[in-house]
């Protein structure tokens, strides 16, 4: 079974197994507008909670991405490098961007779930 949490800077993250998946949230990607650019974090690298892991670019504006969680990137959605579209097609779905084995899963403690995410996301709007 997965269960999804968000960050307040509009990142989700599904985790089974260990291992969690990661994006934007769909409130993020409308803010956004057409993302023309991902920067995604190297396979192997181990981020802490909060970190810096990489970069959405739109038309609009450039967004960081923040890792939600500690752990080691294990797998990044290659797809988005030639198709970033498909963050804004699907940002919960095929746009997701990166997988993390996670270090700490009390972490997760700390994210929202979807009925606090969409409060958060409202009173940002």
């Amino acid at each position: 079974m997965s269960t999804t949490y968000y960050t307040q800077d509009h990142e989700w993250i599904t985790v089974a197994d260990g291992v969690g998946t990661v994006g934007i949230t769909q409130h993020a990607q409308e803010q956004l507008g057409d993302i023309v650019f991902v920067e995604l974090p190297e396979v192997g690298a181990s981020h802490d909670q909060g970190d810096e892991v990489g970069t959405v670019e739109s038309v609009k504006a450039a967004s960081e991405l923040y890792a939600p969680v500690s752990g080691e990137v294990t797998e990044v959605n290659e797809a988005l490098a030639d198709e970033p579209a498909k963050v804004n097609e699907d940002p919960t779905g095929a746009g997701w961007m990166y997988k993390v084995k996670l270090a700490d899963t009390s972490q997760l403690d700390e994210l929202m779930d979807a009925d606090a995410y969409a409060k958060h996301a409202e009173a940002d709007a």
